[in-house]
């Protein structure tokens, strides 16, 4: 199984070309995990700003846009950069992703040096409300944490492949609400979180709408309340990504951190679609990103489908 590291690697094949290679193992499905996918653009756009933009001395991803316009597959993946605005402060690049020729995700994102920023700041009193469990990651790591508690039983782990390489340490008392989860995560081979990987962790929760499928939440680590056999039993659903937007707050160590905390929520769940804001914090509660998506709710055979040949002009779906 390839690493965090190895699956998201980019080659320069020009100066504003790049191609890479999607893995199964990093799939939902027959279909590269979104999260996963956005974080190749970062690591392409990083790629390019320490290449052919290094005059501009701006490595950090600061804003990203991307648009899903047809489902990725696995195998080779080209992306073709285009500088937009080179500016003093923060520079902007469109990147389009193609597969077989046919134009797959595009996007704009936005670079600038992060630990160079200067102007204005004021603290705002924000928080996230409610307040999640309080942690001591060393206990949690060993198992003893007294609010969280690792799942190691994941509904649907087969279909949903890139959620595997992930450790998830949930609330022992449950989630908030239906419509939210708090989590820690970590790399289960002991990879390290970078900003590079922010798009990844940006995509990688528990499945709100099934809280509500289901009844009681399949993620909850309450053994004793949650019928797993039922997680098992019924057909998973799919979720692709519509659009994802991220929005990074620090740099984090070029070392990377070994552990992140995440929120994820989604405001309305109607027709098939719904929206997803995720606050992403590091170890002393400051925020690294936030992001915000529009996802569809589809039926796994949508994801496993043969694409069609008429799919070379058409939709992702």
């Amino acid at each position: 199984m390839t690493s965090f590291v190895e699956a998201t690697a980019v080659k320069a094949v020009d100066s504003h070309t790049y191609s890479a290679y999607f893995y199964d193992d990093w799939c939902i499905g027959s279909v590269p995990h979104g999260g996963f996918v956005t974080s190749v653009f970062q690591r392409v756009a990083t790629t390019h700003f320490n290449t052919t933009l290094s005059r501009q001395n701006q490595p950090h991803t600061l804003a990203l846009h991307l648009e899903f316009l047809r489902r990725t597959q696995v195998g080779p993946a080209t992306f073709v950069v285009k500088d937009v605005k080179l500016g003093r402060q923060a520079t902007v690049v469109h990147v389009t992703l193609f597969q077989d020729n046919r134009e797959e995700v595009v996007g704009y994102i936005t670079h600038s040096n992060i630990p160079r920023e200067t102007g204005v700041s004021f603290a705002t009193g924000w928080s996230l409300h409610p307040a999640p469990a309080a942690v001591d990651l060393a206990a949690l790591a060993a198992g003893r944490d007294q609010h969280w508690q690792e799942q190691t039983n994941m509904p649907f782990a087969a279909f949903r492949k890139a959620s595997s390489r992930m450790r998830f340490f949930f609330p022992r008392g449950g989630q908030h609400l239906k419509s939210m989860a708090d989590e820690w995560l970590c790399f289960r081979d002991g990879s390290r979180f970078t900003n590079d990987s922010l798009g990844y962790v940006a995509d990688m929760w528990p499945q709100v709408v099934e809280s509500y499928r289901h009844g009681d939440d399949p993620y909850d680590v309450r053994d004793e309340k949650v019928d797993k056999s039922r997680a098992v039993i019924d057909k998973p659903f799919w979720y692709p990504t519509l659009l994802l937007n991220l929005d990074v707050k620090k740099a984090l160590p070029e070392e990377g951190v070994e552990w992140l905390f995440a929120r994820v929520r989604a405001k309305q769940i109607k027709n098939g679609r719904l929206d997803l804001e995720v606050v992403v914090l590091d170890e002393a509660g400051d925020v690294v990103a936030l992001s915000h998506h529009i996802s569809l709710v589809l039926s796994a055979e949508r994801n496993m489908a043969q694409r069609r040949k008429a799919d070379d002009g058409g939709s992702k779906l």
